[in-house]
C-alpha cells in the first residue's frame, strides 16, 4: 500500500485470495497479498508496479472490511472512521474515513486530510531482535530519547505532553503526547510504539500544532486504535 522502508508493495487481486485471507469480498479492502518491487529494480519495473497499484487505489481496495476473526474490527468501528488492517505485515488502526492514502517516504502505510495534508498518520516497523517494548529500556528512556534525538530535527525543541504504558491483548506499547517547536512552525503528535513479529513498530498521528486543540480528539481515536497482529 505504501513504501517501506525495503519495498514498495503492489497488489494483485483475486477471489482466491479473498479467500484465504479471510477477507469479505467487498470493494473495501485491505492488501490480502503483494509482489514486492525493490528501489533497485528498473524504471520500467517501478512504472508498472506503480500502475498496479494505482488500479487498485482506484478499486477502493486499502479499507479493512474482515470478518469477525479480526479483534479490531470485532470490537466495532466507530463512526466516520475506517479501519486499516494489514494481516501481512501484522498491524491495524482507525482512520477517519474522509482521508486519503498516500505514499510516506520509509513507512508502510499512511493516510492523510484531503485538505489539511499535515493531518496524518503513518506506520513503518523495522527488524529488531528485542523481544518486548521493555527491552528498549525504561518508558521515559526511552521516549525522551526518541521524541528529542530522533523525531526532533536539529532546529525543532521536543516537549512531551504525556506518556502511558499500556497492555493490549497480551502486548505493550509505549504511548505518548508530544510537541516539536521550531522556529516557524510547530507540529503536535500522539506516537504508539510496540514490539511484535521480529519488529519494531512506530505509529505516529499527528497536525499542526495550531489545530491540536480543535482536532486531538479525533486523532486521538486513531492513536488509541492501533494494534500490532500475530503473524
Amino acid at each position: 500500500m505504501a513504501v517501506s522502508s525495503l519495498s514498495l508493495n503492489c497488489v494483485s487481486i483475486s477471489t482466491t485470495l479473498l479467500n484465504k485471507f479471510n477477507v469479505a469480498y467487498s470493494n473495501e479492502l485491505t492488501r490480502p497479498t503483494g509482489v514486492s518491487c525493490s528501489r533497485e529494480t528498473t524504471s520500467n519495473q517501478e512504472k508498472n508496479c506503480c500502475k498496479r497499484r494505482m488500479l487498485l487505489l482506484g478499486a477502493g481496495v486499502l479499507t479493512a472490511r474482515l470478518l469477525p476473526a479480526s479483534p479490531l474490527l470485532a470490537e466495532g468501528i466507530p463512526k466516520n472512521y475506517e479501519a486499516f488492517v494489514d494481516k501481512i505485515d501484522g498491524y491495524s488502526y482507525y482512520y477517519p474515513s474522509d482521508w486519503t492514502d498516500f505514499d510516506y517516504i520509509g513507512h508502510d502505510s499512511a493516510f492523510k486530510d484531503r485538505y489539511l495534508q499535515l493531518q496524518n498518520v503513518r506506520v513503518r516497523f523495522i527488524p529488531t531482535d528485542k523481544k518486548d517494548i521493555h527491552d528498549l529500556g525504561p518508558m521515559e528512556e526511552v521516549v525522551n530519547n526518541l521524541t528529542r534525538h530522533v523525531y526532533a530535527a536539529p532546529n525543532q525543541v521536543a516537549d512531551i505532553l504525556d506518556m502511558q504504558e499500556r497492555t493490549i491483548d497480551g502486548k505493550n506499547y509505549y504511548f505518548f503526547e508530544y510537541i516539536l517547536t521550531s522556529p516557524n512552525f510547530s507540529s503536535a503528535s500522539f506516537a504508539s510504539i510496540a514490539i511484535a513479529n521480529g519488529r519494531y513498530y512506530t505509529m505516529i498521528v499527528g497536525a499542526n500544532e495550531r489545530r491540536w486543540k480543535r482536532f486531538r480528539n479525533r486523532l486521538k481515536v486513531v492513536a488509541d486504535s492501533f494494534k500490532v497482529l500475530d503473524i
